[in-house]
């Protein structure tokens, strides 16, 4: 990414912080003593923290090679007093924290794993591994969730119920929650709520999500046909069906990334343009065989369930065209667990985090991110209820712009604190 991206990126980023706040709205029992231990526990751990996760940082590992860091982890929570169970799916770890009190079992999941790139790091503690780095922000997710293991244990004698904290390896490649399901995770607990964040650009400080899918969906459509001598007008009304899909004009505003984040059409607008849209990738791939032809698309929708409608739809089309004879089948070949917040959760989660740190520091979320993004922490929402938050990171005045997978990704490790004081209160609250 070039200087100039990275300042455009930087000064997009910010009208964020101008977006609309949300209201509490929520009659919820807060006891602000305990929340200022939280904060005095945070504060006195913080440094420690800032360490831990720069040695993640600098010890970064790919999806299903995170031996050293599932170490790290386990010796961690041990060090703790928790229960620990490793090598779970491959490199994943679980902690369990019991008060010893009945109450509410509540997980919360990391995932741990770094990324493939050749670009050099940013920050003065780079990368020790040569072509990985973490430049999704796992290192941070991995310190966070240690940091409220810490804070909890710190004071379990007020707290009831069980808390568990899952340790996700291989999130990048979209295998590692249901390779840590198939291993029978969920066979050993019993969490009826589950949370997760995941870093992202805008300010720290800021926390966002919404009920349902904060993603747009997005999945690779197929249309199997026979091949036959009208191929050609055969694969140009097939792909003119696809293109016909999409409900975004060329010129719509839609297309320019830097109005993701408008405060009047962005996404945290509720007159935001960034719903209710279908989009269909352009680069739309063909395969003959001597008997069949096969076409596919990428699609994005904001609707959760649009997609599905769409596919049913196409086959109704070719039906009553000119085609109908030479159409076999169509099928999803791509698609990935959609990430789809509880509604009933996130209408209690939101608002106490806003009611202790501030209706400042909560951002609404409206439409869906139209990037083809997706996180398998989806596939443990398919067993539990549960909520992912957005968790900002970035500080512009510093340079420091927290966007996922970008080469000059860095974060504010301010947000450790904050992401240990925001969701260690959440989780108290949620115990009680």
């Amino acid at each position: 990414m070039t200087s100039n991206n990275k300042i455009t990126k930087t000064a997009l980023i910010t009208q964020f912080l101008f977006f609309g706040l949300v209201s509490s709205g929520q009659n919820t029992t807060v006891e602000p003593s305990t929340h200022l231990k939280v904060q005095e526990r945070t504060d006195k751990i913080f440094d420690s923290f800032v360490k831990i996760r720069r040695d993640f940082h600098t010890n970064p590992e790919v999806s299903g090679q995170e031996k050293r860091t599932s170490k790290k982890i386990a010796e961690y929570l041990l060090s703790l007093g928790l229960e620990v169970k490793t090598g779970i799916g491959g490199h994943g770890v679980l902690g369990i924290l019991k008060t010893g009190k009945k109450g509410k079992h509540i997980a919360w999941r990391a995932d741990i794993d770094a990324l493939a790139s050749d670009h050099p790091d940013v920050v003065d503690f780079s990368s020790k591994i040569k072509g990985v780095r973490h430049i999704c922000g796992h290192d941070v997710h991995t310190t966070i969730a240690l940091g409220i293991a810490n804070v909890l244990t710190s004071l379990k004698e007020s707290l009831t119920g069980t808390i568990y904290f899952i340790f996700q390896p291989s999130e990048e490649n979209l295998a590692g929650a249901k390779a840590m399901l198939d291993h029978g995770l969920l066979n050993s607990i019993d969490p009826e709520e589950i949370y997760a964040l995941h870093i992202a650009p805008m300010s720290e400080g800021i926390v966002t999500t919404k009920a349902r899918n904060p993603y747009a969906d997005y999945k690779g459509i197929q249309i199997t046909l026979k091949n036959t001598k009208e191929k050609t007008a055969l694969i140009q009304f097939t792909k003119e069906l696809f293109l016909h899909l999409q409900n975004v004009s060329p010129e719509s505003e839609f297309w320019d990334n830097k109005n993701l984040l408008d405060p009047n059409i962005g996404l945290g607008n509720p007159n935001t343009i960034f719903k209710d849209y279908i989009t269909v990738d352009s680069n739309i791939a063909v395969k003959e065989s001597d008997k069949k032809i096969t076409i596919r698309a990428y699609l994005s929708a904001e609707k959760e369930t649009q997609l599905d409608f769409l596919l049913s739809q196409i086959k109704k089309k070719f039906k009553g065209s000119d085609y109908s004879d030479q159409f076999l089948n169509s099928s999803f070949y791509y698609e990935t667990a959609l990430v789809l917040n509880d509604e009933r959760l996130t209408s209690l989660t939101i608002p106490t985090i806003s009611k202790i740190y501030g209706n400042e520091h909560v951002l609404p979320l409206y439409g869906a991110i139209p990037d083809g993004r997706g996180d398998d922490f989806a596939l443990f929402q398919r067993e539990i209820p549960g909520v992912y938050f957005l968790l900002g990171a970035s500080n512009f005045e510093k340079g420091i712009v927290s966007m996922p997978h970008s080469p000059n990704f860095a974060v504010d490790e301010s947000c450790i604190k904050t992401g240990i004081n925001y969701f260690t209160s959440m989780i108290i609250e949620r115990l009680k």
